[in-house]
């Protein structure tokens, strides 16, 4: 994948992830069930789109399954069958919203501060040199994108094709360093996922555990998430059969990506999860089993002067998207606000035209979650 398509890559998940209302939550989960669309046929659809490799989703009212579906096959060219509907897949920057929780519980538990200092709360970030002006970013600015520090996360800073090298999170935080600043902290939003990297090692610093432990501790264990977990090392990746994603290196190798780097994801995107555990989850995020109202805003609420998406659906009222991926892949939760209908999805890729694929995405959820509209 050259750097062009992994730049549009980008902007296609992140337009995903910054989508806001969307659909309409019915009065009652009988009238849900009869109002929704079929999902194995809106999954079909997107299948036929191109770069598309396979697609799996789950649509949940109330806590309750009410219907799922596959599309495509599990691997490229149409081999390996449809994809199992329950299977794991990569959640990727969704994995942020689970750090942006995990900081701002402690927030609340009175163990950290939103105006806590990086060079306090991690003085090797400020002794090594790994972060430019770390006195003066906050925890408030690492988990709004607001803190000016650069993207490890790009072509020519990190080989996405390299499948088996560990990276400790200081090491790719430390990359970062040979960019140039985004911004004075606190100036303006830029998406980078050394925001989250280092939220995770404070996590790590704050609790005394990993954060797979305070993953599981927090969410996975007590919300039921019982078939999702968070790799650190490689070559840990997706357990059970799923689908496989593609992409073409410079030398025009395809290249299988279910293999990514474990330590690319950490607390910025490595979660591996299904379609009914994150809907669990956003079920109890939404209905402020996790934050209150004020600490959770900090999540949802877009940054000032960002741009937004016109809503799916009409937007009367709201449902919110969050999105992930990269080379290969690209899965994304529909939620409603209040919690009570979440549609989630898995789409695995091949080299493509990103924003088709987004728009290809958000139609297969409107012919769901609104099939008149």
């Amino acid at each position: 994948m050259n750097h062009a398509t992994k730049a549009r890559l980008a902007c296609a998940v992140l337009a995903l992830a910054t989508t806001a209302a969307l659909a309409a939550p019915p009065a009652t989960a009988t009238a849900a069930t009869s109002e929704a669309g079929d999902v194995q046929r809106a999954l079909d659809a997107l299948a036929r789109t191109g770069g598309v490799v396979g697609t799996i989703g789950e649509l949940y009212v109330d806590g309750r399954r009410v219907g799922r579906g596959s599309a495509g096959s599990r691997l490229l060219d149409g081999v390996g069958g449809r994809v199992p509907a329950g299977s794991r897949y990569r959640i990727g920057s969704q994995t942020k919203r689970l750090t942006a929780t995990v900081v701002l519980q402690l927030v609340k538990e009175g163990r950290l501060g939103l105006e806590d200092k990086l060079s306090d709360l991690l003085p090797e970030v400020a002794s090594q040199d790994a972060v430019e002006r770390a006195g003066e970013i906050t925890v408030r600015q690492l988990i709004r994108h607001m803190s000016g520090i650069p993207n490890w996360f790009t072509p020519d800073l990190v080989d996405i094709y390299d499948f088996t090298t560990y990276y400790p999170p200081m090491e790719l935080v430390k990359k970062s360093r040979s960019r140039p600043r985004t911004g004075e902290p606190g100036e303006k939003y830029f998406y980078s996922n050394t925001n989250y990297m280092l939220l995770g090692m404070i996590i790590e610093k704050v609790t005394g555990r990993s954060l797979a432990a305070e993953f599981a501790r927090r969410f996975f264990v007590p919300l039921g998430m019982s078939r999702t977990y968070l790799p650190v090392r490689p070559p840990e990746g997706i357990k059970g059969p799923h689908g496989h994603g593609y992409s073409t290196d410079a030398e025009g190798t395809v290249r299988d990506m279910h293999r990514l780097n474990a330590s690319f994801g950490y607390a910025a995107g490595g979660v591996i999860s299904t379609a009914r555990d994150m809907s669990t989850f956003h079920r109890a995020f939404y209905q402020g089993k996790l934050l209150p109202p004020a600490l959770q805003k900090l999540i949802t609420d877009p940054p000032e002067n960002t741009p937004t998406l016109p809503p799916l659906c009409g937007g009367d009222p709201e449902l919110r998207a969050n999105a992930g991926g990269t080379a290969g892949f690209t899965a994304v939760t529909f939620s409603s606000t209040d919690g009570r209908i979440q549609f989630a999805t898995s789409t695995t890729t091949s080299d493509q035209d990103p924003a088709a694929i987004s728009r290809a995405i958000n139609q297969a959820a409107e012919a769901v979650l609104c099939p008149g509209k």
